[in-house]
Formats: structure tokens, sequence, C-alpha cells
């Protein structure tokens, strides 16, 4: 791409235009896309002194602010370091109708550390390629530019930065180093846009040679791929790319093979649960001090004990060390964004335990039950979040997922139970009750769920839930297994 770029044979057919002229027209296409809903995300990225910042200026300078943001990614804070690698992009995607800028973006680590190995590039660029399928498939229209410039026009921009006194802070050492090692910084970044050219997300090479002309260049440009990009998600509504319909009930039914009449007796009970979870507490502690992240979902059918688990698994561990995220219905905010972006801004960083009472699972239940999310919107999702937890185990983090399960009679004894007492009766809701008018197809749902999500590295560990006391068992069971098995592979 940047080595067969011919500069001399380069064309704008954007000059003729002034650039206040395509600042308005851009406007009315952030309009456009505000009345749409449709997010849009401008990555602007190239060599250091290339003229990024001018060029963001020029995009932005006719645009109403309340609608868009710009983002600066450099170096990561220690904050970010802490936390998976795309966790400080999905905090700044763009929200429904909204633009985001990203100066520098996802490709940051990637252009700016020519000593990766192939292995690391692999992966990156798969972490990379998953968020903007994702944002892509959610209705998003995502454009990329790559500022490039020779040499000599390098050399002669960080010349002009060091003698103007007002801005020669704006020279870095990463300034210097590209222009020191321009051919092999070159090689570099020829390999990364080419292995990141994305069917679905292309680079768009821009000379920044004449940065007003690479102004008007990149205004035009974006101008016309937010009107192709309006033009395909409005084919994609039409059914353009839309999936047949099929048969989405799973061949393998999990939670029809399960026996429900696993129980302990009391004495029992209360030997195994103080063992467990003195042990529980202790690997709480040292997931903590070697800096392991540690993600547990529990789901379930209602009533089926969720609350209790959590509580009995917890009660010895230090509270400071894990927080319990109730997950229930989106914000207006929340519904303004990607469905997993709530739960991305909630991933603990290293060696804290975030726990999710309900999660990023509600995508293929109660949504897909209740015909909150299309059917192609939820199909995918299975796929979005096996990448989404493969994301989080390539960072260490230790992930388990309990689905607890109890029959439609027993469910209905602990409805009954919690309209008797009055202690419990806040747990009941009329939700609830629609739940269980459609039972059937709810486990339907959470079948599917179990089969096509579970993954060696972030298992579902499925709970007789019937009787509560075997479930909590069971629960504190799993994660001192799992914690120990983690933990012997980081020594």
């Amino acid at each position: 791409m940047l080595k067969e770029y011919d500069f001399d044979d380069y064309k704008n057919p954007y000059s003729l235009f002034k650039t206040k002229e395509l600042g308005e027209r851009l406007s009315r296409a952030q309009r456009l896309i505000g009345n749409l809903g449709i997010p849009v995300l401008i990555i602007v990225d190239g060599w250091e002194s290339s003229g990024k910042g001018y060029v963001i200026k020029d995009l932005v300078k006719e645009l109403n602010p309340k609608y868009f943001k710009v983002s600066v990614f450099e170096n990561p804070t220690e904050e970010e370091r802490n936390r998976p690698f795309l966790w400080r992009f999905w905090d700044k995607i763009p929200g429904y109708g909204d633009i985001a800028i990203y100066d520098r973006s996802f490709y940051f680590k990637l252009f700016n550390d020519v000593s990766l190995n192939d292995e690391e590039i692999e992966k990156d660029i798969k972490d990379i390629s998953s968020i903007e399928k994702q944002l892509l498939d959610d209705k998003a229209i995502i454009i990329k530019f790559f500022l490039h410039q020779k040499e000599t026009t390098q050399q002669q921009r960080i010349d002009e930065l060091k003698d103007d006194k007002f801005r020669s802070f704006l020279i870095s050492k990463r300034d210097e180093d590209q222009y020191d090692n321009y051919d092999e910084y070159l090689d570099h970044f020829d390999d990364i846009l080419k292995k990141s050219d994305f069917t679905f997300s292309k680079w768009h090479v821009v000379s920044s040679e004449d940065k007003k002309d690479a102004s008007n260049k990149v205004l035009g440009m974006t101008i016309d791929l937010i009107h192709q990009g309006i033009d395909r998600i409005f084919g994609m509504e039409k059914g353009g790319l839309r999936k047949e319909l099929r048969d989405y009930a799973p061949q393998k039914k999990p939670l029809d093979e399960l026996k429900l009449d696993l129980k302990l007796d009391d004495q029992e009970y209360d030997k195994l649960k103080d063992e467990l979870q003195f042990e529980a507490r202790e690997l709480a502690f040292q997931l903590y001090t070697k800096g392991i992240p540690t993600v547990l979902v529990f789901e379930g059918v209602d009533a089926a004990g969720k609350g209790g688990a959590i509580e009995r698994l917890t009660r010895e561990m230090d509270p400071r060390g894990y927080e319990v995220v109730t997950t229930s219905a989106p914000s207006v905010l929340e519904s303004n964004h990607h469905y997993l972006w709530r739960f991305y801004k909630n991933f603990p960083k290293k060696g804290d335990m975030k726990i999710f009472d309900r999660s990023w699972y509600g995508r293929v239940m109660v949504e897909r039950v209740e015909n909150l999310a299309k059917i192609e919107e939820w199909d995918r999702a299975y796929s979005e979040i096996n990448q989404m937890e493969k994301h989080l185990h390539n960072f260490g983090t230790l992930v388990l997922k309990f689905f607890i399960y109890i029959d439609k009679d027993e469910q209905l004894a602990r409805f009954k139970d919690r309209e008797n007492e009055p202690d419990k009766i806040y747990k009941l809701t009329d939700e609830d009750w629609r739940n269980r008018e459609k039972w059937d197809d709810h486990i339907e749902a959470m079948n599917e769920m179990l089969v096509r999500t579970n993954t060696e590295y972030a298992p579902w560990i499925i709970v007789e839930g019937q009787q509560k006391k075997y479930a909590r068992i069971k629960v504190l069971k799993a994660f001192v297994e799992h914690a120990k098995r983690i933990l012997d592979e980081k020594d």
C-alpha cells in the first residue's frame, strides 16, 4: 500500500471545492446520520508530523460539537495498561447518531512498535478486526485514513516545529525515531496496513505532502463514504445482507440432560461450605496479588438462586477485592451504544474480580425471546460474545460462567414462597411471571446459548439448582478448581 504509493501520480478529485464548502456538506451528512441513528467512527492515523491535527481540525470545523467527540490515543496510562487492550477504545466508541474521531487508534501499538513479532501482530489484528466487525454489524460506518508523506517532507516539518518556540513541544521521540529509521517504518507500516485492510473496513491512504490538500481530500472522502455506508445499512434493513431464516433449535439440549435430584444433607453442607469459603478467600487473595483479573458470570432461570450462590461464594472474601455488577435493562445512554459497550466499561483491571449477576447474555435470551433484538442481531451475538471473552482470556483473565437451573415446578414453588415472605416479596416482579409464560421459548434460547458459547477459555458450568445447598457448594468447588488451575499456569 505505502511502498507502491506514487506521490507523483497523486490526484485529489475534491481539490476544486473549498474547505468550508466541504465542511458544510459534511455538516449536512452529520444531521442525516443523527436522524437515522447511525454511529460513525473516523480514524486518522499516519506518520508523525504528517498533519493529523491539521486534518482533524478542518474535519470538525463545521460540525455540531454536541454530536462529535475527538479522542487522542497515545501510550496507554497505567490504568489502561491494567485493562484488556481494547478497553480504552470501547469506552470511546460513538453512540447512535454520533461521530467519534480517533487521533491514532487501536493501531497505535501496532504502528509504533517495530519490534513486535508476527504472533503479536496477528493477535492484535485479530482483536482489532473483531471490534471493527462488531461495530459494522451494529450498523456503524467505519472510515480509516492513513496520512502518508515523503522522508524529506517529514524532516522539513520536524525542523519547522523545532524552530517554533510555541510548538516545539509537539516534537516527540517518535518523530525523531521514525525519521531516523524511515525505511524500516515504511516497511512496518506497509505490513500493518495490508494485514488490517479488511474487506469490511478498508484503509484510505492520503498524501499529506500538502496538508490543505490532504484536509480537503479527507473531508470529501468522508462525505462520500458516509453516504455509501448509509446505502449499505439500508440494504441490510431491506434484507440485502440478512441470513435466511433457519431452525434455531439446537441439536444438543444440555438442560434436558441434568439430574435435578442431587442433594446434600445439612451436616455435609456446613462442613463443605466452611472449608470451601476459606479456600475461596485464600485463592481470591492470590489472584489479586498475582494481578490476575477475574470475571464471573451468573445466569439462570428466574428464582434459580443466583444471588444466594454469589453471597456464599464471596462470604469470606475481602470486599475490597470484588464487585458485584447487577445487570438490568439498559439506560438511555447505554441503549445509545453497542450492546457490549456497557459491559466493557465494567471489566476488571489486573487483580480485581467482577461478578456479573446477569450479563451480556441477555442479548441471546430475553432480547431474543421478547423480540427486542432482530434475528440477525442475536444470531451474530454468539460469535461477538465469544470474541469478547477470548479477548479477556488473552489478557490473562479467569472467565467462569455459571448457569443455575431449576425446573418449572420448583420455580413456581419459589415464586409462591416469595409472595408469602415479606422480606422476599421484592424479588418477585411482573416480569418474572411474564417470563414464566414463555418458559419453553426461554429454555430453547438458554440451551442454544449454552451450546454455542461454551468454550475452553470461558466455560459454562451448569449448576443443578433444585436444592440450593447443592448448587452453592458446586459453585464454590468450581471456583476453587479453576482458580487453582490458572494460578498454577501462572507459576
